[in-house]
C-alpha cells in the first residue's frame, strides 16, 4: 500500500512539473544591447539580471543577436523591446519601419539608461523615450523622490534614497502627457558639467526627472535613466523599480 501511495505521489510530481514546464509564460521580451557609441560596463550584468528577473517572474527574455533579424515576423512574437545601454543609431531605415509598426500594434518598449542616448536623428524614437539625453556630470551619489506613488516597484526608492549614478541631464519633452515617476534631487550633488567642446551642463533646476512612462502611438513606453553601474543591476530596489516598468509595458496593467 506504501508503494502505491508512492508511486502516486511520483505521478503527481512529474505531471505539476510537465505543466509547469509546458505552462505559456506571461509574455516574451526582447532585449536589445546593440552600441554605435559608448559600451556600458553595466551591459553583461543587465542581460544577466534581466534574464534572471525573467525566471524569476515566469516570463521569456529574448537577446536579440541577428543583425539582421529585426523583421515584422521575428518581433510579432515579443509583447516588449527593451533597448538596455544601447547608443548611436543602431538601426537601418526598414529596422525603423519595424519598430515603429511594432508599436502601432499595441506593443511595449522599455529603454534603460543610454537608450536615451541613441537614434537621436530618429524623430519618432525620440518621442517614444520622451526626452534625450544631452550631459552628464561626474558619478555622485544623490538623493532620490519618488514622483508618482500610484506606479508600482518604487517601495526601495523611498524616504529620500541616497543613489550612486551617472546623473543624466535632458533635453526637453519631446512629447506632451509624460507620467513621471522618479526624480533627483540636484540640490543633493553638483550637476554641473564642462564637456568643452562638446557643451556644458547646468543641470535641470527644481525638477530633474529620472523615470518616466507614456502611451504612444499605439503602444507603450517606460525609461529609465538608471543603470549605468553594473551593481544596479544587483540592487533589489533598482530591479523592482525595472521590471514594474517592463510588466506595464508589456501588459498595459499596473
Amino acid at each position: 500500500m506504501r508503494a502505491v501511495r508512492l508511486f502516486i505521489l511520483f505521478v503527481f510530481i512529474q505531471i505539476t512539473i510537465s505543466t509547469t514546464a509546458t505552462a505559456q509564460k506571461q509574455f516574451k521580451a526582447l532585449i536589445v544591447t546593440t552600441t554605435r557609441g559608448w559600451h556600458h560596463e553595466s551591459l553583461h550584468a543587465g542581460v544577466l539580471a534581466l534574464q534572471d528577473l525573467a525566471r524569476k517572474n515566469f516570463f521569456d527574455a529574448v537577446l536579440w543577436e541577428d543583425p539582421n533579424g529585426f523583421t515584422d515576423k521575428y518581433v510579432a512574437q515579443f509583447q516588449v523591446i527593451i533597448f538596455l545601454n544601447t547608443t548611436g543609431d543602431i538601426f537601418d531605415s526598414a529596422q525603423q519601419k519595424v519598430m515603429e509598426r511594432y508599436i502601432q500594434s499595441g506593443k511595449g518598449y522599455v529603454g534603460i539608461h543610454s537608450a536615451s542616448d541613441t537614434e537621436y536623428d530618429w524623430d519618432w524614437y525620440n518621442k517614444l523615450v520622451g526626452r534625450m539625453f544631452h550631459i552628464h556630470p561626474a558619478i555622485q551619489t544623490a538623493a532620490l523622490n519618488i514622483v508618482d506613488t500610484t506606479f508600482p516597484g518604487l517601495q526601495g526608492f523611498a524616504n529620500n534614497k541616497l543613489w550612486t549614478d551617472e546623473w543624466y541631464e535632458f533635453g526637453p519633452e519631446k512629447i506632451t502627457e509624460l507620467h513621471y515617476i522618479l526624480a533627483v534631487n540636484e540640490s543633493t550633488y553638483n550637476p554641473k558639467a564642462d564637456w568643452g567642446a562638446r557643451g556644458k551642463g547646468e543641470g535641470m533646476g527644481k525638477f530633474h526627472p529620472i523615470a518616466w512612462y507614456h502611451n504612444f502611438d499605439g503602444g507603450r513606453a517606460f525609461y529609465t535613466a538608471l543603470g549605468h553601474m553594473p551593481t544596479d543591476f544587483s540592487d533589489p530596489a533598482f530591479l523592482n523599480h525595472l521590471y514594474a516598468g517592463i510588466f506595464w509595458a508589456a501588459t498595459g496593467r499596473k
